[in-house]
């Protein structure tokens, strides 16, 4: 049996990369949960810092950049437990956990 030795990370970073057009858009968001927890995971850590505080237009516009339908990615992240929403759902922080 061998041992995949690769990071996380890594694995992460190669296995959404055909997930995004050449322009860096997201393509399609993918409907089966495994393959949409990796994109979700990558979008965590590639556009939330993780000791800064978000307003949903921050949000919002951090993740247009990649695709329209940004309320289902944020409702994506939230229910994933990627990003944390105060109880009036006024602000957003990254969950620390995401890694």
């Amino acid at each position: 049996m061998s041992q995949n030795t690769e990071a996380p990370a890594a694995r992460t970073q190669r296995g959404v990369a055909d997930l995004f057009t050449a322009a860096g858009r997201l393509a399609v968001i993918p409907r089966k949960p495994a393959r949409r927890e990796q994109l979700l995971v990558h979008l965590a850590q590639t556009l939330f810092a993780t000791d800064r505080d978000y307003t949903e237009s921050e949000v919002n516009g951090l993740l247009r950049t990649v695709h329209e339908d940004c309320a289902a990615l944020r409702r994506y992240l939230v229910i994933a437990g990627h990003l944390i929403r105060t109880r009036d759902g006024s602000g957003y922080r990254r969950a620390t956990t995401t890694l």
